[in-house]
């Protein structure tokens, strides 16, 4: 959905949600009751697309119980035993006979439509593969520091806020590209943009399209992880351009859910189910949780990997029914750089953005409390997960990741909501690992960014083949011996690279005017400076030194010598050029 039109959206969200649970009959006691019936299903051995073995989760669990009927013939599991108020609180809440419709449930199709699928058979691992560790990687779409701050945190959040206590927290984690098919692009293939050759949601540099025309498919870590025999799960959001109806599975998935444009509006929306299209009614978070919830219990034995990607809390910002009257007198942050106006020396495209109105923070705080309200559900998502290891006794064998493709800003520097410029609300997200050897409640301040998430992941279990990335691996970092090595040192420097994305209506992330819309740029995030080169008529530069201006209000690049603007210039050449871990790794070394 265009960012031009949220006013409007944004306006309409609760009132839109209110009328969806009039039609669907649910209430927050009700939202309970079919998960629950579901979730007995999925225990007692039923699984979706499991109609050919008699264990199909709909046709021979959830419509047996929800109806009161017999199971077909073919049954081969037993029905599990249901409390008779649950069914009827269930049958309140999904009217559609034998649809378990509620939180955390899924909508399946027909019997008919179920027996037609092909399940995915488990690929067997090749001779002497190691049988771990597993791995659970959560990303959100356009989660931003403030969802984790100490305002909202511990209400809207427990469950990763638990996470955080017992893992590693990367307190300097950035993305390539503040902006959602290019930081994807990055974390699939590890590479940097200027490699991958996306840039872009849409366009010939841009989008699943681009992706495929630069041949990065085959060199993702699905495929190097899959070649090691793991089972892998792709499910919610890929890249943008993916078309359900249209689009094949790419390589390296052994499970595949995967839907496109229509995930944004979290409800009514249709998903690739390995093959098979189907559309859900049910809030797509939720249905995220369980069809990863089914996988990991089909593939429990290991070792698998399963990618978690919500559309949540990305714009139109809509929450799951059960939340929509939560943080009600909830209001974003008004501290600097909030409603920060531009000085004399601020980029030009930043200069035209005029002082927020009343009417433009309102719009702020109701956007802020569904994004709010949406990141909730994603903790239920990571709390069922990491209930469901635990009940499985695989918690110890694995490691979970959460983490974002892109920040947001919410009317500091005065720019309406939105991304992709080359600030920390934007480029800067988090990064929260726990598992096996991880040091508990630590937090690393070496620079990290996205392009480490796919070697970080090969080097985990034991297979980089056939990825090339430009990152480097984080597994060093997460261990509680880890010492900074002075004879060779961390990165000093991150990369971050962005082209103007035009104006293309498909473009989910086409930016209203005030929201901030830089020129192509390229930019170096170190410790304490943030160097930015604009490319358009102006060339302009951007110097931001983080130890006497940590909110990057005041560009002082007009103040630089010559000399230390070219030993910047260069730097950021070095690494807007580089290609593979080692050039890259020496370019990010070398920073003044």
């Amino acid at each position: 959905m265009r960012q031009s039109s949220l006013r409007r959206v944004i306006a309409c969200v609760a009132a839109l949600g209110l009328v969806h649970a009039v039609l669907v009959g649910r209430t927050e006691a009700a939202a309970g009751a079919c998960a629950q019936i579901r979730s007995a299903c999925l225990d007692a051995g039923f699984v979706p697309g499991g109609v050919r073995a008699g264990n199909g989760l709909q046709s021979d669990c959830i419509g047996p119980i929800v109806q009161g009927v017999a199971q077909p013939s073919r049954a081969s599991k037993a029905l599990p035993a249901v409390d008779p108020q649950i069914v009827a609180a269930c049958k309140a809440e999904s009217p559609v006979s034998g649809r378990a419709g509620g939180a955390g449930a899924r909508a399946s199709p027909d019997v008919s439509a179920e027996a037609t699928a092909t399940p995915v058979q488990p690929k067997p691992r090749p001779p002497g593969t190691p049988s771990g560790p597993n791995i659970v990687f959560i990303l959100a779409d356009d989660f931003s520091m403030d969802l984790i701050s100490q305002k909202v945190f511990a209400d809207s959040m427990p469950n990763l806020m638990k996470m955080k206590a017992e893992g590693t927290t990367f307190a300097n984690y950035f993305v390539t590209d503040s902006l959602c098919c290019p930081s994807r692009s990055s974390i699939f293939t590890g590479k940097l943009p200027h490699n991958t050759g996306v840039f872009r949601n849409v366009g010939p540099d841009g989008g699943a399209g681009a992706f495929v025309s630069h041949g990065n498919e085959p060199h993702t870590f699905a495929v190097a992880l899959q070649g090691a025999g793991y089972q892998t799960a792709m499910l919610g959001k890929y890249l943008n351009g993916y078309r359900p109806e249209t689009n094949g599975i790419p390589q390296g998935w052994s499970e595949w859910d995967v839907g496109g444009e229509l995930g944004y509006r979290e409800f009514n929306y249709t998903l690739n189910e390995n093959g098979q299209v189907r559309t859900h009614p049910e809030y797509l978070t939720d249905e995220v949780s369980a069809l990863g919830q089914a996988f990991i219990r089909r593939v429990a034995s290991g070792p698998f990997f399963i990618e978690l990607a919500t559309y949540a809390p990305h714009a139109p910002y809509v929450p799951p029914t059960r939340y929509l009257k939560a943080f009600s007198t909830l209001t974003y942050d008004k501290a600097l750089p909030f409603g920060a106006r531009p000085d004399a020396a601020a980029p030009e495209w930043l200069k035209q953005i005029p002082p927020l109105t009343p009417r433009d923070i309102d719009v702020i705080d109701e956007a802020f409390r569904n994004r709010v309200r949406s990141t909730k559900a994603i903790d239920d998502m990571i709390g069922e997960i990491r209930a469901l290891l635990g009940k499985l006794g695989v918690d110890q064998t694995t490691y979970v990741v959460f983490s974002s493709d892109n920040g947001y800003h919410m009317g500091e520097y005065s720019l309406r909501p939105g991304k992709m410029t080359p600030l920390d609300t934007d480029i800067h997200v988090p990064l929260i690992i726990t598992g096996p050897g991880v040091a508990a409640g630590r937090t690393v301040i070496e620079l990290a960014e996205n392009i480490d998430l796919c070697p970080t992941f090969t080097e985990l279990v034991g297979a980089g083949q056939p990825t090339a990335p430009d990152g480097h691996s984080l597994v060093a970092l997460l261990r509680a011996d880890y010492r900074a090595d002075p004879t060779h040192p961390w990165r000093r420097a991150a990369l971050i690279e962005h082209h103007h994305p035009g104006q293309v209506k498909s473009d989910p992330d086409l930016p209203e005017p005030r929201s901030g819309n830089p020129p192509s740029y390229e930019a170096l995030r170190t410790e304490d400076a943030l160097y930015v080169e604009y490319s358009d008529t102006k060339d302009e530069i951007g110097f931001y030194n983080l130890k006497t201006d940590p909110l990057e209000l005041h560009n002082v690049a007009a103040t630089m010598s010559p000399e230390m603007l070219k030993r910047w210039h260069e730097a950021l050449r070095a690494n807007a050029s580089c290609k593979g871990a080692q050039a890259c790794w020496d370019a990010q070394r070398q920073v003044p």
